[in-house]
């Protein structure tokens, strides 16, 4: 995510990195440069590119615009959703570790590592990567085999809150625990799998492959008949004038592209790494524990 002072709006004006610019600049290059092409040949006269009706460009314009529009606002919601989601889970966390002084200080540390590290895995299976958790092997009462096959383990996540559970089953049984006070940590739990099932469902439910291909044909084959039908109008103004028009339509398509993606690395996805460092570090703070380092700022990008 890109974290940069927007107050400067000569700044803003001039921005290049963290922008959607270089993404869709190869294609807005060889529409200005058809456009460019096409003036010279009719202002010199050799030859007369016929004009697009007008009537029906705009029709295709506006029918265009209500479409990307619509894809837009999809794609923001399913960004929008998978914040929410991320921040229920910084609550969550916060919750349990107020919760949890019920129990010993070592059945309470070995809760809120595992808790830890179920953020970790939740992280890493939206990414589909393996960074390291090593930090937890000797914190979180797993066997070593337990321990390395979470990787592998085809959701580990899960396996992780299953532990939480039959930690907290044994405690019930063996009278260390109240019901009502298991009932109220149970909650949590439940919580933490209802926002790993939220967020398995926006990274396995992307929008229709077919409708997000017809847009962006349709977006560039708008494009490329941009200049046929402005020449006529705009003189030598019609690369201006064009170069604006898809870029913002061109613009629009790929930043919906990221949006519809939350989990990623992109510079416009959610700061997993991040979110995930800030419980971590709120944690072992309740937990009366040397503190992890916070991610840094990459180039105004936070991942």
């Amino acid at each position: 995510m890109i974290i940069r002072n927007k107050n400067n709006s000569f700044a803003l004006l001039f921005a290049w990195h963290g922008t959607i610019l270089p993404k869709v600049l190869p294609a807005l290059t060889f529409v200005v440069l058809i456009s460019t092409i096409i003036v010279y040949l009719s202002s010199h006269h050799y030859f007369s590119f016929p004009a697009v009706p007008a009537i029906g460009f705009t029709v295709f314009g506006i029918i265009l615009s209500i479409f990307l529009s619509f894809r837009n606002t999809a794609c923001y919601d399913r960004w929008w959703e998978g914040r929410k989601l991320w921040g229920a889970l910084i609550a969550t966390s916060r919750h349990l570790s107020r919760d949890s002084y019920v129990l010993n200080e070592h059945e309470r540390e070995v809760l809120m590592y595992r808790v830890m590290l179920f953020t970790c895995l939740l992280r890493n299976r939206l990414r589909n990567n393996h960074q390291k958790i090593d930090f937890y092997k000797d914190k979180v009462e797993f066997s070593l085999q337990k321990f390395n096959t979470l990787n592998s383990n085809i959701n580990a996540p899960q396996f992780v809150l299953e532990e939480i559970q039959k930690s907290l089953v044994q405690l019930l049984k063996s009278g260390d625990l109240s019901d009502i006070i298991y009932q109220g940590l149970n909650r949590h739990i439940v919580d933490l799998g209802n926002i790993q099932a939220g967020c398995d469902r926006i990274l396995s439910t992307p929008l229709p492959y077919s409708y997000s291909v017809l847009l962006h044909r349709t977006v560039y084959c708008f494009c490329l008949i941009l200049p046929f039908s402005l020449e006529a109008s705009l003189g030598i103004w019609t690369p201006v004038i064009v170069s604006l028009i898809a870029y913002l339509f061109l613009g629009l398509d790929a930043l919906s592209a990221q949006l519809e993606e939350p989990f990623g690395l992109q510079d416009n996805d959610l700061p997993l790494d991040s979110i995930t460092r800030l419980i971590e570090r709120e944690v072992l703070s309740s937990l009366g524990k040397e503190l992890l380092e916070p991610i840094q700022l990459v180039k105004s990008n936070l991942t």
